[in-house]
């Protein structure tokens, strides 16, 4: 259970959520919590003195730009290969990469849909091989036969391409070697009144085994098919047989194990399945999700499997799309849709182990990350992911490092030759290396906000580190946008004598320059922000008005509510801590409030000076306040106008000599607690009333009578306009007819100025029959 008082376990929605909250149900109690939220999700500048400032682990270096190093899990940064941009593709997606033994890379592209080649040799302009009026090419391969593979979509085709042609191919000179169609049993013929169903079909993976068999992963429904390509056109036909079938809806993706079976991952329960060579397949594991986006094979036979998706739903709906003018949906896998529309799938990814004779086991889960392509080497297992486009390289222990970052949202496919790792990408669709050369090893920072002007010193670097340099660089500008990284900042500096050579600033940066048997651990800098002086942003003052600490109810008194103005430049009138005070009406009392800040966010103390009107000295009114807000009884000052300054000191948190102060003074504000006078309050015996009402300081606002106790009635001024501290009244009353010759009556008149001090008076007067 969370402990309410555990601030600092709650994110900025969470913050948000509970102050809602308080505000809707507790009233006042909002107010008080409203500091301690504020507090809660501001940055950490609450200590006084040197602040630290460290990043030690993965989850801080992921926020930095890494350049040929590794992030590890152990919060140490290390040398890796380089990723190199080969090719920018006209396509959106690269959905697939096959590589020959010369370096030679094949595309399969969607966006448009195409093959490219694209030559080893640097300078060489990539070439379309191969093009189709279908949505995407989703997988190519090379063959045993020396020939590529190109499986489209939705079509589900398989088409036999010469890697080595000079001319464009497309569907009518491309040899078919498979097509889904031809098992579509529920497809109906072609009549003059009806027209063939658009149906989508599905070729997700491809893979040849020993004998050079292409073994084709379909899906709608989930079936392996197998074909000889070997028997082609120029011999008699082989028709492809349905090798292997289950009950999941997609076969997603195959490799092979070292005694010659076939490892196949499934959507729709998340199966992994070893199917034997006569097409028997056994569960090795079902995962905890629903799909099986990938799976690799390494040389010690444990088997890897990349899982995605809930189980319980799809949380994505079928993907709308367009072939020769009709539109249909393809209710493709979660992880195909979510590259598609640039999406995350909810909990991210998790990748098993497989072992024969042990239990599956969990090696590394990502909640950001939806992997996509595995690869099992020597020195670790690749991991390619989306949709923030990253390489992860795992061990067996569950340790792993974050290796690249890429320019592209998805990482989709990958392709080892040799020692040359080839990734493809999409949004946008790209074509990068690993580098085999020394290459860069640079990692660049987040970057640092003190808040204010700051002084930087001493660089503290983990024990042990090894092999690398450091710079710094500072501004006072936010980072600067690419392309102009040198735009208001300093240039990179060394370190001087172990600390920051950098001016002062209210940013940094640092960034590290690593050798190839670098390892370096955490890293943090001391800095000491600049003292800036407190801002006193808003001062309200309301006469009439006393802080109330207890709710109210029926009976009890009305409430004023205490709000500073909506265009008060420096305040967020969002912040609780600014939101409107509740007061209750007392005309004896007066109420002060005021909105501070300090930027190095030191604690603050307030004082409050009060002048008079035509007066020339500020008299101390309270001192050593620590709220906000004060009232004081308005009968200790005369009647008249009024300023309050309000000055907060930082003094707190520095030594004496070192604080600084702000002030502001609010707007005028008027006292009057004296009422007004009736003067000559006169009634002759046919009820002619005439009297004089006088306040000494503030115009008489209104004037009411009652006569024998009755109603009261508004009276009008001689003139009707009522805006001077003195108005004359008179009025004849329309008195009742009685029997009598003589009647007493009594007239009571209240007045108002504009304070709502009230002043009464009343007479006896007699009237005679007339």
């Amino acid at each position: 259970m969370l402990n309410l008082f555990d601030f600092s376990r709650l994110n900025s929605r969470m913050l948000l959520s509970l102050r809602t909250f308080i505000r809707s149900r507790f009233g006042f109690l909002r107010r008080a919590l409203a500091v301690v939220l504020v507090a809660a999700a501001a940055p950490s500048l609450f200590a006084q003195g040197t602040h630290l400032w460290t990043q030690s682990r993965i989850e801080e270096f992921e926020k930095g730009t890494p350049l040929g190093v590794a992030l590890g899990s152990d919060g140490h940064l290390r040398a890796v290969p380089e990723v190199r941009e080969v090719l920018t593709s006209p396509s959106t997606y690269v959905w697939s990469v096959a590589v020959d033994k010369s370096g030679t890379a094949f595309l399969a592209t969607a966006s448009p849909a195409t093959v490219l080649r694209v030559a080893s040799q640097p300078g060489v302009k990539p070439t379309t091989l191969f093009e189709t009026r279908d949505l995407s090419v989703q997988v190519v391969k090379l063959g045993p036969d020396g020939a590529l593979y190109a499986a489209t979509l939705p079509s589900g085709k398989v088409y036999r391409l010469n890697p080595d042609a000079t001319a464009k191919q497309d569907e009518s000179s491309a040899t078919v070697v498979f097509d889904a169609g031809q098992f579509d049993e529920s497809k109906p013929t072609n009549s003059a009144d009806s027209k063939p169903e658009q149906k989508a079909h599905y070729i997700w993976d491809l893979s040849f085994d020993a004998q050079g068999r292409l073994y084709i992963a379909t899906g709608g429904p989930g079936v392996v098919y197998r074909v000889d390509p070997s028997k082609g056109p120029s011999k008699k036909e082989q028709k492809p047989e349905a090798f292997f079938q289950c009950d999941e809806q997609h076969i997603r993706s195959l490799a092979w194990d070292a005694k010659g079976n076939l490892i196949a991952g499934t959507d729709g329960s998340g199966l992994v399945y070893r199917i034997n060579g006569q097409g028997k397949g056994y569960v090795l594991f079902e995962a905890p999700r629903r799909e099986i986006t990938a799976v690799s094979v390494a040389a010690n036979g444990t088997i890897y499997a990349a899982s995605v998706g809930d189980k319980s739903h799809n949380p994505l709906p079928p993907l709308p799309v367009q072939k020769n003018d009709a539109f249909f949906s393809v209710s493709q896998p979660g992880s195909l849709q979510a590259a598609n529309a640039s999406t995350s799938l909810p909990d991210g990814s998790e990748i098993f182990a497989l072992v024969e004779g042990q239990a599956p086991r969990k090696l590394w889960s990502g909640k950001d990350e939806i992997v996509y392509a595995l690869a099992a080497r020597p020195d670790g297992l690749l991991a390619l992911t989306g949709n923030r486009g990253r390489i992860f390289k795992i061990q067996d222990d569950g340790s792993y490092a974050d290796v690249a970052h890429l320019e592209a949202q998805q990482g989709l496919s990958l392709a080892v030759v040799a020692e040359k790792v080839f990734i493809t990408t999409g949004n946008t669709g790209k074509l990068y290396s690993l580098a085999t050369d020394a290459g860069k090893h640079e990692y660049a920072s987040d970057v640092l906000d003190a808040g204010a002007l700051a002084r930087f010193g001493r660089v503290e670097v983990q024990t042990g580190s090894t092999g690398y340099e450091l710079l710094t660089r500072t501004g006072n500008v936010e980072q600067p946008a690419r392309g102009r990284n040198d735009w208001g900042w300093s240039d990179w500096q060394p370190l001087l004598d172990g600390g920051v050579a950098s001016p002062a600033g209210r940013y940094l940066q640092w960034k590290i320059s690593l050798n190839t048997e670098s390892s370096v651990g955490g890293v943090s800098i001391n800095y000491l922000p600049v003292n800036a002086a407190p801002v006193v942003d808003d001062v309200v003052v309301v006469a009439g008005a006393r802080l109330s600490s207890q709710g109210l109810s029926v009976g009890q008194p009305q409430t004023v509510m205490i709000s500073f103005a909506p265009s008060s430049p420096s305040l967020n009138l969002m912040d609780g801590a600014v939101a409107p005070l509740q007061a209750v009406k007392d005309r004896t009392a007066i109420t002060a409030r005021w909105a501070a800040h300090d930027d190095n966010g030191d604690d603050l103390t307030f004082a409050l000076y009060l002048r008079g009107d035509g007066e020339s000295v500020w008299r101390l009114l309270k001192n050593d306040l620590t709220e906000k807000a004060y009232n004081f009884d308005a009968a200790l000052i005369p009647d008249g106008g009024y300023q309050i300054k309000v000055i907060a000191s930082d003094a707190p948190s520095h030594t004496p000599g070192e604080a600084l102060r702000g002030e502001k003074i609010s707007a005028r504000f008027e006292v009057d607690t004296t009422p007004p006078v009736v003067n000559g309050l006169k009634a002759d015996a046919k009820g002619r009333i005439v009297f004089d009402a006088e306040d000494a300081f503030s115009p008489i606002a209104h004037a009411e009578y009652s006569l024998d106790a009755g109603p009261w009635q508004f009276i009008e001024p001689v003139g009707n306009l009522s805006d001077s501290r003195r108005e004359h009244y008179e009025l004849r009353l329309s008195l009742p007819s009685t029997d009598s010759k003589s009647t007493e009556h009594l007239f009571t008149v209240r007045v108002y100025d504009r304070h709502d001090n009230i002043g009464v008076a009343k007479t006896v007067f007699a009237t005679s029959d007339r």
